[in-house]
């Protein structure tokens, strides 16, 4: 049972799809199980539609043509509401979106919760600190949702509490149909963004189809590397065996994750991914790089294998070794269904919600 939030009425400040991302996927979620716990969600939008439209379309000033419209959103949706969740992120999308939102709730005397995501939290501070710490000690303190991140801010000595990403297990659970065993189908769930490096899961999969030539590989995402990756597959004739699905939505996700033998993860940069959340709860077997928060959120040989990045080779040995040894692959599923259950609502809203009623007693000020 989830706590109860009847009594909060709470603004969530974030971004909406599109661009669908981990974020912006967390965001929605967020709002949907708070307000199925009780409590009156304001939604405020980092990204709101750019009025008029063709704003959107003039790259370096529609940043700064929809920062006024922004703030004003703020300044009036704070009026409303007992606290302030803003999910922030590094780089520019801090300076723009989150420090106003912090300032903002200064002015408006209302106690605001930083719940931090930035995958490149540490390269960020390391450039900026004093200007977000000074940010940071007008709110009420910082949520963060892994222990690589928690680690990070404590370097800066700044203290942060853990609240997980959140999930749904109504949603995302082992499928009870019988799959096609005959059939190797291999996922990748990330945008098709460099960071991703998407490109090494490809050619990973080449290798292995070598020896399952009727092997499948599904790529649900979208991004700036569509068309080289389209070119890659081509080049490594995988046209026939290869399947681009585009951005799907939470019910086609879950769809995809229950038809799936094994997840590929190759990122370059990562912190807490709701991809391998997900996949853990759908009962796939995990093949990651390790990079950033991933060895924070799943224990090599316990519920995934880890590899070092932008490396095809040891990706299909890790392939290899699930696919020659099926009790190593339900070892890693069955402690990887565990390990979700500490991602569901039930468990990481009594925690939330200790952190809102904290910020609400206190008008918690770091």
């Amino acid at each position: 049972m989830s706590a109860d939030f009847s009594s909060i009425k709470v603004a969530l400040v974030g971004p909406k799809a599109p661009p669908a991302g981990g974020m912006a996927n967390q965001t929605a979620q967020l709002k949907q199980l708070l307000e199925s716990s009780g409590a009156q969600v304001y939604f405020i939008a980092v990204n709101p539609d750019y009025k008029p439209a063709f704003i959107g379309k003039i790259p370096g000033i529609r940043a700064l043509f929809r920062l006024p419209q922004y703030c004003l959103s703020l300044f009036q949706g704070y009026r409303k509401v007992d606290v302030v969740h803003l999910m922030a992120n590094s780089g520019w999308s801090w300076h723009l979106f989150a420090a106003p939102a912090i300032w903002i709730a200064k002015l408006r005397s209302k106690p605001i919760l930083v719940n931090y995501r930035g995958g490149h939290a540490f390269d960020f501070f390391s450039k900026s600190w004093s200007l977000v710490s000074a940010s940071i000690k007008q709110s009420a303190g910082v949520i963060v949702p892994s222990v690589y991140l928690q680690q990070v801010f404590s370097q800066f000595k700044q203290a942060s509490t853990i609240v997980a990403n959140t999930l749904d297990p109504q949603l995302f659970k082992p499928t009870t149909k019988q799959v096609n065993s005959a059939q190797l189908h291999i996922i990748v769930t990330r945008n098709l963004e460099a960071i991703y490096d998407v490109a090494t899961a490809i050619r990973a999969f080449a290798l292995i189809s070598q020896s399952h030539p009727t092997a499948k590989l599904t790529l649900a995402g979208e991004g700036p590397e569509l068309a080289q990756l389209q070119q890659l597959v081509t080049e490594l004739q995988l046209n026939a065996a290869v399947n681009f699905v585009g951005r799907l939505n939470r019910k086609d996700m879950a769809a995809l994750y229950q038809s799936a033998d094994i997840m590929l993860n190759t990122s370059l940069v990562d912190n807490n991914p709701n991809s391998l959340i997900e996949a853990m709860a759908s009962g796939v077997a995990i093949i990651s790089s390790n990079v950033g928060g991933i060895p924070f959120l799943v224990k090599h040989e316990y519920d995934a294998l880890l590899t070092a990045p932008k490396q095809p080779e040891l990706i299909y040995q890790q392939l290899k070794r699930l696919l020659n040894n099926p009790a190593l692959k339900q070892q890693l599923i069955t402690n990887g269904l565990t390990s979700s259950q500490r991602f569901h609502w039930s468990n990481v809203s009594k925690i939330l919600l200790e952190q809102y009623q904290r910020a609400i007693t206190d008008k918690g000020i770091n």
